[in-house]
């Protein structure tokens, strides 16, 4: 099986690979199958799917159950059963089909227009019938309301044939010098007839009149194409009651997919209701091919859409025996530009397939001296393996080397221990991506001086020293390395020793040790400060007031300048504790911000002694207004 893919869209050939002859014997067959890789990987779906010599058209019967294709030499007719997946029967004809017809649901009715004119009637029996028609036909279609046979040809007349009454009817007329195919509506019967003026004529066979007329010859034309010829019509198909294929034969149209196999085409046909197209070419062999984008398999080969997924999830890249993938690089370099176009190269992706013969050939006339070259690469590749096979020395990284001969001692351990344990081993922090970059950066370099490194490893003088004896045999192993390139036999540089550190008491003296060391050089960085501070001399410092500002105190001055130095959050904060500031949401879903500004303190003495006035006015309207009251009582009295 082959698969091609293009627009994105896989297309699976299920007829490539070698066919074998009948006459051969099934042990012989078995043989076959074992030795050669393209008869085991064929797929055959239906036995003897083949013509004699070419196949011409083909055409699946309604009910999905038959295939019917016709082809030469000798002119005939073949019929396959898709539930037993073989051939059911042939007959021979008199002259080459042109196309055909199935009337009924199976095969028991068909209809061919012959090259010589004539149409020849099949029931299930056999020979039936044959007429023939005045001019030599091209297509027909058949109107089953009215059981009329319509046929197009070399004429701009379009003949009926009236099944039903066995005779001739009046031909319709139409507007063009001749016409190419032919299609009926299966929803509500309109006849459409593509001519080679690359019009189609719609016509209503209850009126028998034109009801319209599309020019899709200069409609497909635009600026941007390039056309030698009038476009005709080649094809034509409807879908439903609205819609309606027409294919040119300058190829205007919007690609989906496209199918190239090794032959010309002479008929498609897709089954009904699936992604499968049969083709009939100029070979023996009828193509079967699957586009899963178009339809699931049909129900007697059901078993392609598991295969296709199992291909799907486990993708191969293509690969040709046979031919060479180049570049136009690589053309360039070979003198072969002016093969682009040629038979001889085959355009595919970004670059040509070409024959391997003559890519050997052209290579070896243009560096003759590829042979010296091949024999040196295979000459370096045995040197290479020789050396694999000596003591390797360890590459430890630029940064934190003896953090990895730690890491690298530990794996070892490690290594050992589940050896002897069967204990599965985790992935090293050396070859983890996440930690590539704390030995590549030197930011990432550990500190073996800071105090924190010192109290969490009290041991690491004495180990350290012997990592350092480590590191330098390894340096000068590897400077040994690139002066004669070659490894060192002898001794390994990882020798490993025996002491232990397990021992709690002169652990614990380790860490008491380091404290003490910490603490004096804490006290002599005391001591050196202090001499720093009596030594130095404190100068009297001036402070700058900004225009329109009181000086109040320091304190003032320093609260500000810590207000000054907060976020704009913060300050909007203290303003709001402070009853400065207020905010608010408004019923539009906005911000209300109320805000009070800041007085000076001459401005709040002011405000204050306005008080006090507006009060003291009060205090001498009340008294007034009480002797008043006083006076009127007495005249009242008196």
């Amino acid at each position: 099986m082959q698969v091609s893919s293009l627009n994105e869209v896989k297309i699976y050939s299920l007829s490539c690979g070698k066919s074998l002859p009948e006459w051969l014997s099934d042990r012989k067959k078995r043989a076959l199958q074992k030795k050669d890789v393209d008869v085991r990987r064929r797929i055959e779906l239906i036995q003897d799917f083949e013509m004699p010599t070419v196949c011409t058209t083909i055409k699946v019967s309604k009910d999905g159950q038959y295939i019917l294709a016709t082809g030469t030499y000798k002119p005939r007719v073949r019929c396959y059963d898709t539930y037993q997946l073989s051939l059911k029967f042939e007959r021979c004809l008199d002259s080459e089909v042109v196309t055909f017809e199935i009337l009924s649901d199976d095969y028991s009715k068909i209809v061919f227009l012959h090259n010589d004119r004539y149409i020849e009637f099949h029931s299930q029996s056999g020979f039936y019938y044959k007429t023939r028609i005045p001019k030599f036909g091209r297509d027909f279609s058949y109107h089953f309301p009215s059981c009329d046979l319509y046929f197009v040809g070399a004429s701009s007349e379009v003949y009926r044939l009236n099944l039903e009454q066995g005779r001739y009817l009046n031909p319709l007329q139409t507007d063009a010098a001749e016409n190419n195919v032919c299609d009926i509506n299966s929803v509500h019967g309109l006849f459409a007839t593509g001519t080679i003026e690359g019009r189609v004529e719609c016509w209503d066979p209850r009126t028998r009149n034109r009801v319209g007329l599309l020019d899709c010859a200069l409609n497909s034309v635009t600026a941007d194409s390039e056309i030698n010829n009038l476009p005709t019509i080649s094809a034509l198909k409807f879908n439903g009651a609205l819609t309606m294929a027409v294919g040119t034969s300058t190829g205007q149209g919007k690609i989906f997919t496209s199918l190239e196999p090794e032959h010309d085409l002479n008929d498609v046909c897709l089954y009904p209701n699936s992604g499968m197209l049969l083709t009939a070419s100029e070979t023996p062999k009828m193509g079967i091919y699957y586009i899963p984008v178009l339809g699931p398999a049909p129900r007697w080969c059901s078993f392609l859409d598991n295969l296709t997924e199992e291909l799907e999830e486990n993708p191969e890249s293509t690969v040709y025996d046979d031919y060479k993938f180049v570049t136009k690089k690589d053309l360039e370099n070979l003198g072969l530009t002016h093969l682009i176009g040629s038979p001889f190269l085959r355009a595919y992706m970004h670059g040509f397939f070409m024959d391997i013969r003559l890519y050997h050939k052209v290579k070896l006339m243009v560096n003759p001296f590829a042979y010296e070259e091949y024999r040196k690469d295979k000459i370096r590749q045995k040197i290479e393996e020789t050396r694999a096979q000596r003591v390797q020395l360890k590459k430890l990284p630029k940064v934190n080397k003896e953090l990895a001969l730690k890491l690298i001692e530990e794996e070892e351990e490690k290594q050992k221990s589940t050896w002897k344990k069967k204990v599965k081993s985790l992935p090293s922090i050396l070859t983890d991506d996440r930690f590539k970059v704390m030995f590549e950066n030197p930011d990432f370099q550990v500190d073996e001086e800071s105090e924190e490194f010192r109290l969490l490893n009290p041991l690491v003088s004495k180990i350290s020293e012997k990592r350092k004896k480590k590191l330098r045999l390894l340096e000068q192993q590897e400077l040994r390395e690139k002066e004669e390139e070659e490894e060192p036999e002898g001794k390994p540089s990882d020798a490993e020793s025996s002491e232990s550190s397990d021992d709690e008491k002169a652990w614990v003296e380790e860490v008491r040790k380091q404290r003490r060391l910490l603490q004096q050089e804490e006290k002599v960085k005391r001591q050196e400060r202090l001499k720093e501070d009596q030594q130095t001399v404190l100068k009297p410092q001036f402070y700058e007031i900004k225009a329109g500002e009181e000086f109040r105190s320091f304190k003032d001055s320093a609260t500000k300048q810590k207000l000054m130095n907060k976020t704009l959050e913060d300050r909007l904060k203290i303003e709001a504790k402070n009853g400065t500031l207020s905010v608010s949401d408004t019923t539009v879903g906005s911000k209300q911000l109320t805000f009070t500004l800041k007085r000076s303190e001459q401005q709040k003495k002011q405000q204050e002694a306005e008080k006090l006035h507006r009060q003291e006015r009060k205090r001498l309207r009340r008294s007034a207004g009480h002797l008043k009251s006083r006076h009127k009582r007495g005249r009242s009295f008196h």
